[in-house]
């Protein structure tokens, strides 16, 4: 906290010797101003000879593929999230059991856009947004440290131009005791690091002498929550690494360990049903127990079901859904039925001038006559191709600055067509159900051949040809050599 204080003092103490120098070093920073009393730093309105700016909340799917689109030859780019990397996370379940390694999934913001680390008006932040003034063109933000004791949260504010939320969203846990505080979530990579290493703790721990039978057993019991396609993706690729490599290396104990998937419906329920009951019976087949039920609390060593079963466990993954974050719900801006962000058919928030949302935190207002789109990522993805262009086309027309976007024609709203879905089971075998919606007709594929779509489809989403180079080259070592048992 000194040396930040130590800095600002320094800047304004010496600023005039120092401009002085055409070659200081920190001219590019002449965005930044400083109010040394209150401790609050920021970036102050763009002015007439620089680029208007662009400040993108979040580095998930929509924000990231805007970031990724836009001319910064007309803005400059300002990103404020809490991670300073985007995670593929249709591929985050294979990490948790090491088929792949974490950073394989893991984009950094500075590859998706370079100008961030290169041009002198655009930045990154690794903060999270604590408000928004609207009538001001401002949002207030505070450094993210982790807890760590190496210096004190910083806030700080910037002005924008356009303004662009992508917050995404945070696991429902519907209110459920217990939640938070015993299970795990399926969303950062973070998550699967810590999944990895209480999987690979329990399996060393049960091998300890001395350890009772009903410990072991409840020690190696993994629980799945949620038959969605991540629980199911995640039980598959479990059930896989139990088989392969925990028989081998863990042999002591491979009887003992067992993984339980719960869901309160039909697993896979947007699938196609003939889908679902191929994933039922092949899952089943592979050792997953799939129970239909509700829970009810969450217990440090098990969680107790609406009908009164207790359910053991030694790792709890939760995977139940989304629904719209604290943050979002606390921003005073129209919100669309369930509670997010009310956009129009151009992505605006039309409560407010020059400021937009993408992703899992919006979702169209009633009055547009358009239904709430599904939280996935290839909504994200595409709302965001949308909005890069269609705020190229503004800055083109002139009208990138605050309050001069108005008069511009938008062009043609926006339109989702859904591609269809996938998700791998586990055994070489996946789904590919390519109908437009749950009511349409369309091709539905099952079995190897669909494995082999969805690992092709994937590979090829995967954002650089790095990260594409990683995931080949991580699923040639697993299959290979089998997976990294590594507790690290």
């Amino acid at each position: 906290m000194s040396l930040f204080r130590n800095l600002i003092q320094l800047s304004t103490s010496k600023s005039k010797p120092l401009l002085q120098n055409p070659n200081f070093l920190f001219t590019s920073l002449s965005h930044f101003t400083t109010d040394t009393p209150t401790r609050y730093a920021g970036l102050e309105p763009t002015k007439g000879d620089e680029k208007p700016r662009v400040v993108v909340l979040g580095s998930g799917w929509a924000g990231c593929r805007l970031m990724k689109g836009i001319d910064t030859d007309l803005y400059d780019v300002v990103c404020v999230s809490p991670r300073n990397h985007m995670v593929f996370t249709p591929l985050l379940a294979s990490t948790c059991v090491g088929t792949l390694e974490f950073r394989s999934v893991a984009e950094p913001i500075g590859r998706i856009q370079p100008a961030i680390s290169k041009a002198p008006g655009s930045y990154f932040f690794l903060a999270n947004c604590t408000s928004l003034d609207t009538e001001k063109h401002m949002v207030h933000c505070e450094t993210v440290t982790d807890g760590l004791d190496t210096v004190d949260p910083w806030r700080f504010k910037i002005s924008y131009d356009k303004l662009i939320i992508a917050l995404g969203a945070e696991a429902l846990t519907f209110g459920i005791h217990g939640v938070k505080e015993h299970a795990i979530f399926l969303r950062e990579v973070r998550h699967a690091q810590e999944i990895r290493r209480k999987l690979l703790l329990n399996l060393m721990l049960s091998d300890m002498p001395g350890l009772s039978e009903e410990e072991k057993s409840r020690l190696l019991h993994c629980v799945v929550v949620g038959g969605g396609p991540t629980g199911v993706e995640f039980s598959g690729e479990l059930s896989d690494f139990i088989l392969k490599d925990v028989r081998q290396t863990y042999s002591h104990v491979k009887d003992y360990i067992h993984v339980t998937l719960i869901e309160a419906n039909e697993i896979l329920s947007s699938f196609d049903d003939s889908l679902r009951r191929y994933a039922t019976k092949q899952l089943t087949k592979s050792g997953v127990h799939l129970v239909r039920g509700i829970v009810k609390d969450v217990k440090p060593q098990k969680l107790i079901l609406t009908d009164g079963t207790e359910v053991p466990y030694g790792l709890l993954v939760w995977s139940t859904g989304v629904g719209p974050s604290s943050f979002v719900k606390s921003l005073e801006l129209s919100k669309s039925p369930g509670g997010r962000i009310g956009i129009d058919e151009w992505l605006r928030v039309p409560s407010v001038p020059d400021v937009f949302a993408i992703g899992d935190c919006s979702g169209f207002l009633e009055s547009t006559g358009k239904p709430v789109l599904p939280a996935l990522a290839q909504v994200a993805e595409r709302q965001g191709k949308y909005l890069a262009k269609l705020l190229n086309k503004i800055g083109k027309d002139g009208g990138g600055r605050r309050t001069s976007g108005e008069e511009v024609e938008l062009g043609d709203p926006f339109v989702y067509r859904h591609l269809g879905s996938m998700a791998t089971i586990g055994r070489y075998k996946a789904l590919v159900d390519l109908r437009q919606s749950k009511e349409a007709k369309g091709l539905a594929l099952k079995g190897f051949a669909s494995w082999f779509i969805w690992r092709s489809a994937y590979l090829t989403r995967v954002i650089s040809w790095r990260n594409r180079f990683y995931v080949a080259i991580n699923w040639a070592t697993t299959f290979v050599f089998g997976r990294d048992i590594s507790r690290i």
